[in-house]
């Protein structure tokens, strides 16, 4: 079991950091984060994020932004559709590239309990760099996430529980009926991901006593002699150790090298140099001022969920209604007619100035002998209807907050159509909030996204007593 005390390092590396920055700043590629989910921005802040993928919204990003997000939500897909998106990502930023000269390499930024279709995603991102850069040298796993507890010690990836951290692999993450696993060592992970084409044995580890050491020579070492796709993970457990692991990596590719990287969003901030800023604070989110109530969108089922779910319940003038969704179950009648009853229903009390919380029943709605596809269809379906409610809502609330990563990603884009936000930072550690941009249903509110994974039990109830 690793010591906790391994987590912080209290050494003194603005050294690195500085040197770190100069490299930022005269690195000329732009970083495409696609984002599985749209809990990826949870670290940073006066970024860009899209949800369009044409050809059009992608050069005005890849022109405009030395970093930015680009939602693909393919976590709530099937493997053929994550596929089939990303070749078209793919094939317009190639026309992009074609036109502008800009040039470019993708983050795969997935989830840091390491759910999500992976390898497929990089290896399809690989083989695009691959037609512009004529060879990738590399792919780096690095799904370390201070904010959420997700620490990488000795190549095996903890979450944090209190003081305990327990090994990935034998978390509630690791039995996710989609995209479940077993080995918590990120080399074996990777040899159990990829069915055995790549060896635990072969897998290059970038070594957290090395990072704390800041022994940047050996890293840069580490990372120039990785060739032909090899495989790379990276130990973290604060953020000195991004810091240092980012200065040999601006190094190597100053070199030529080329990457392709799959992480959690604490790379992201340490990659793309961004500045720590305090938590929001209501004056910070809050544009334009209305008597309407706020709307709490829960649709994530994990146990962590349910007991932030009953802190917020206990929230004097806090109203609740129960999205019935095992209705799928009986027709499809029977199911739209559950999303008609709490659509009025909402509507109302955001009228009458209550802030409501709607939320999924508390029970995994599946049935004996599901696949994984089809359990992942039925889970899409559900969030589907919790779409159909908040878009046909004609009242703008004050402020939207969606619990859960499919959840959180369908109402951005399916209920409020957004296709270009602004984030705003974080209002609770690791949630982050956007300002929905002018062409959304509802433009300037405070967009509160809520990872399923992320927080303690009243992480969720003072961020909605901040908004209130």
């Amino acid at each position: 079991m690793a010591d906790v005390s391994m987590l912080e390092d209290p050494r003194d590396h603005s050294a690195i950091k500085e040197e770190l920055h100069k490299y930022i700043e005269k690195d000329d590629h732009v970083f495409i984060v696609l984002d599985d989910d749209p809990t990826g921005t949870q670290t940073i802040h006066d970024v860009n994020v899209y949800t369009d993928h044409s050809f059009e919204t992608l050069k005005e990003a890849m022109l405009n932004n030395k970093l930015f997000f680009l939602l693909t939500n393919s976590r709530a897909m099937t493997a053929d559709q994550s596929r089939k998106l990303h070749e078209k990502i793919i094939a317009n930023v190639q026309r992009v590239y074609e036109e502008t000269g800009r040039k470019y390499l993708y983050i795969s930024r997935g989830d840091s309990t390491l759910r999500g279709h992976y390898p497929m995603e990089t290896q399809i991102l690989s083989e695009g760099l691959l037609k512009e850069y004529g060879k990738v040298d590399g792919e780096i796993l690095f799904p370390f996430f201070k904010e959420g507890g997700r620490y990488t010690i000795d190549d095996t990836h903890y979450v944090r529980y209190g003081n305990e951290l327990v090994p990935a692999g034998e978390t509630e993450f690791a039995r996710d009926k989609t995209f479940g696993y077993r080995s918590s060592n990120l080399k074996q992970y990777i040899e159990e991901k990829s069915e055995r084409r790549v060896h635990a044995k072969d897998v290059i580890s970038i070594s957290l006593d090395d990072l704390r050491n800041e022994k940047i020579d050996a890293i840069t070492k580490q990372l120039t002699d990785a060739r032909d796709y090899a495989r790379i993970i990276v130990n973290g457990a604060d953020y000195p150790d991004v810091d240092c692991f980012c200065l040999a990596l601006y190094k190597t590719m100053e070199q030529g090298k080329v990457f392709v990287f799959r992480s959690a969003a604490s790379f992201v901030k340490g990659v793309g140099g961004f500045s720590d800023i305090p938590l929001l604070e209501r004056k910070d989110m809050v544009s334009k001022e209305t008597s309407n109530g706020g709307l709490i969108v829960v649709g994530s089922h994990t146990d962590k969920t349910t007991r932030q779910l009953n802190e917020v319940l206990k929230i004097e003038d806090i109203k609740a209604e129960e999205f019935h969704c095992s209705k799928i179950l009986e027709s499809e009648k029977a199911f739209e007619k559950e999303i008609e009853r709490c659509q009025t229903l909402i509507e109302e009390m955001i009228a009458r100035q209550q802030t409501v919380v709607l939320y999924t029943e508390r029970v995994l709605i599946d049935l004996k002998g599901d696949d994984k596809e089809t359990a992942l269809r039925r889970s899409v379906a559900i969030s589907d209807g919790l779409c159909k409610i908040v878009e046909g809502i004609q009242i703008e609330p004050s402020f939207v907050i969606a619990k859960g990563g499919i959840t959180s990603s369908d109402t951005a884009t399916k209920a409020l159509h957004i296709k270009k936000a602004k984030v705003l930072g974080q209002i609770q550690p690791g949630v982050p909030v956007w300002k929905a941009d002018e062409d959304s249903k509802f433009p300037g509110i405070p967009y509160v996204i809520f990872p399923g994974n992320v927080g303690n039990d009243d992480t969720l109830k003072n961020a909605v007593l901040k908004l209130l």
